[in-house]
């Protein structure tokens, strides 16, 4: 029995239409927030660039324009590769202000993973830098449903054969009349955004405008802002994040708060000097970022006399980082955790203490239930079950893309059936266990082993593989791959390392490279990847 007072009770208010984009931007004119700073971007090649909801509103309401202008139809998908800059939410949320599918992706991705997923969308529109379009181009010949690039930042367009080519600021100026943002339906696709899957390729997740609502309980009991003041938040991270769209973006717009983000390289010393230049009051981060602060810089409570609260997720945050926290700077962080399908729903509160190494709660409104998977049958307090969600919860998404039975698997019987095993303890608190296959968490990301074994598969020299997360040391997971090269093969470990920097996005090319003979099988063939180790490799690449 739980010795706390219950959280007070949730009623969920979704009506008939609602719309992302202009629930960020809109419904905040000809109120005082209006004039207030909606995003800084602060940029470590072109400074400082902010916009307010005002103009916020109008801008979106042009790219939505612009995309009706060029017959880019309801439920057509814009895809957007772009830094932290203020084209991100012009794009993302004034696509969906058109009534269009936004498709957030990153930077990091090669040309080819990109190509991937304009092609699996189907995408209309992409949506990307200048300094990017040079590499991108010539990857985007064979895709028939690509119509038009839009080109952000500075510096000249070179046009493409068979696309439409554009400056996006140029081609906004044009657009003096606006009709208004579609009305859509709740229940309406909004967002697509990819995440690692288990067949060796993204795996699209297709989310709704109710979404948004979704996630007001986080607003609450989560970051808790302010209710009598600006509140300003310092993101540490990039908006395709998943984590980040809706903590530095969607979130804090709706609710009329200013989002501050950087975009260029950071070191310690990048985030505290930034919460003190913006008098942020909120810092959101992964354990990585806070664990960087502690140790490499000597930033203290007295230089960011501003922050009052900090949130973590995408890992575990250690007990020793938290409490060196505590004593640098006042402040406690609380954790979160989310999935693409659901974004955050298990978070720690101000409401409760936090008990180290505890998820915390799930927040009000989401009827988390631990269920045995085969019986589906809550499972007694302090008993390990899967996490599932009522299909009914307004945060949960649509399905996956193109993927109806993966769809099926997962949501059936009226739940959405996670993958991830938790437990309760006595007084409520649950205990996040992970799921239950191998996806490797690695700096806050979600990597799929089978992503980067597909790509070193395609390398002639490699007879077989297999990727997973080495230790470094405490809370620091790096992602590996051992290889068995094809007979006679005369290719170095080096190599090997450079060839997924190639081919993969920074965050899921291999740190280390070994060579090995064989692998730990189960009788089937399978490869047991937690028996895999560094004492089975005759060579390796210098990391």
């Amino acid at each position: 029995m739980s010795t706390f007072k219950p959280f007070e009770p949730w009623t969920w208010q979704v009506p008939k239409h609602f719309n992302i984009g202009v629930a960020c931007t809109d419904q905040h004119l000809n109120t005082p927030v209006a004039k207030t700073i909606a995003m800084i971007v602060e940029d470590d090649v072109l400074g400082t660039a902010q916009i307010s909801f005002e103009q916020l509103a109008r801008r979106t309401d042009q790219f939505a324009q612009l995309l009706r202008n060029l017959d880019v139809g309801l439920g057509d998908r814009v895809l957007i590769r772009l830094p932290n800059n203020l084209d991100y939410p012009t794009a993302f949320l004034g696509a969906m202000k058109r009534g269009a599918i936004a498709v957030p992706t990153s930077t990091l991705l090669t040309p080819e993973e990109v190509a991937y997923l304009a092609r699996d969308s189907s995408a209309t529109v992409l949506v990307t830098d200048k300094a990017a379009w040079p590499q991108l181009q010539g990857h985007l010949n064979d895709l028939k449903n690509l119509k038009h690039i839009f080109l952000s930042g500075e510096g000249a367009v070179s046009a493409h054969p068979s696309l439409n080519v554009c400056d996006l600021d140029a081609v906004l100026a044009t657009i003096n009349h606006c009709e208004p943002a579609q009305s859509t339906s709740a229940d309406d696709p909004a967002y697509l955004v990819y995440t690692s899957g288990t067949t060796g390729y993204p795996k699209g997740v297709l989310h709704a405008h109710r979404a948004l609502i979704g996630r007001e309980p986080a607003s609450k009991y989560w970051f808790n802002f302010a209710n009598d003041s600006q509140d300003r938040i310092m993101h540490s991270g990039k908006f395709n994040w998943t984590y980040v769209l809706g903590s530095g973006l969607m979130d804090p717009l709706y609710l009329g708060k200013t989002v501050i983000v950087h975009e260029g390289k950071n070191d310690a010393d990048t985030w505290t000097r930034l919460i003190a230049k913006h008098s942020a009051t909120i810092f959101v981060g992964v354990p990585t970022i806070y664990r960087q602060i502690i140790q490499k810089s000597k930033a203290l409570q007295a230089d960011v006399p501003t922050l009052r609260h900090c949130m973590s997720a995408g890992e575990h945050l250690s007990d020793e980082v938290l409490q060196q926290w505590r004593d640098r700077f006042g402040v406690d962080i609380y954790e979160a955790v989310g999935m693409s399908e659901f974004s955050y729903y298990l978070s720690q509160s101000i409401a409760r203490p936090i008990r180290a190494g505890s998820a915390g709660f799930p927040q009000p409104g989401h009827d988390i239930q631990l269920l045995d998977p085969e019986t589906l049958q809550p499972v007694a307090t302090g008993e390990e079950g899967m996490i599932c969600v009522p299909d009914n919860d307004p945060g949960l998404f649509l399905r996956y893309w193109n993927l109806d039975e993966e769809t099926a698997k997962y949501k059936h019987d009226g739940w959405f059936f996670t993958g991830d095993y938790a437990r309760y303890d006595g007084d409520g608190y649950i205990w996040f266990l992970g799921r239950k296959d191998d996806i490797i968490k690695s700096f806050g990301y979600r990597v799929s082993p089978y992503e980067i074994e597909r790509v070193y598969k395609s390398h002639p020299a490699v007879a077989d593989c297999a990727a997973v997360g080495e230790e470094l040391e405490k809370d620091k997971l790096l992602v590996v791959t051992y290889v068995i090269l094809q007979p006679n093969a005369e290719v170095t470990a080096d190599e090997l390392l450079s060839f997924g920097k190639q081919h993969l996005a920074a965050y899921k090319a291999p740190k280390t490279v070994y060579l090995t003979k064989d692998f730990p099988r189960t009788k089937n063939g399978k490869i047991l990847r937690k028996d895999i180790n560094n004492k089975m490799a005759y060579a390796k690449s210098a990391r």
